[in-house]
């Protein structure tokens, strides 16, 4: 729960409210979520982790106006998605909010023992910063690929393995 005031609070849900699947869909068409597939199921040929995208045009409103943060709601899909149950506990979760323009990423425990938080911070920034220039389809695929290289060093691949979770993206 955040702490705003009342006129924040509902600037916050105005903001969600006015985002539409049709932003959504402009940020994110049918060929950049194909590619970012493509780029997660990519990576996880040379990696032990296994990578979930998820956008979300906003949030319910009823967790707008109860503060849930931008973190919350990606630790509540990290859950949800089931992005934790895999074997060697090395799911990533890289969850975008378009009302709020954020970003987060969540690692499973065995990745954050190895990969501190500044470091998927720097990630972070690397999406939000090309969504500023409404390079979407860009920065993403380059998030993916600094995710995919981290996985890669700290998690290599040691020989054929199941693919866990779904690599398409998530639209919400």
């Amino acid at each position: 729960m955040t702490h705003e005031s009342f006129g924040q609070r509902c600037g916050r849900v105005l903001r969600h409210w006015r985002s539409s699947k049709a932003d959504a869909q402009r940020a994110f068409p049918d060929s950049t979520l194909e590619a970012v597939a493509q780029a997660i199921t990519a990576g996880e040929q040379t990696h032990r982790g296994e990578v979930r995208f998820i956008v979300e045009k906003s949030l319910p409103t009823d967790e707008v106006w109860d503060g849930v943060t931008n973190r919350q709601r990606a630790l509540a899909l990290f859950a949800d998605y089931g992005v934790w149950d895999t074997e060697d506990n090395c799911g990533v979760l890289i969850y975008v909010n378009l009302a709020e323009h954020k970003v987060d990423i969540v690692a499973d425990r065995g990745i954050d023992r190895k990969i501190d938080a500044a470091t998927w911070q720097a990630v972070c920034r690397t999406m939000t910063e090309g969504f500023r220039q409404g390079n979407y389809r860009d920065a993403t695929l380059a998030a993916i690929e600094q995710v995919n290289t981290l996985l890669r060093t700290h998690f290599p691949a040691n020989g054929a393995r199941p693919n866990e979770l779904p690599d398409s993206p998530i639209m919400l």
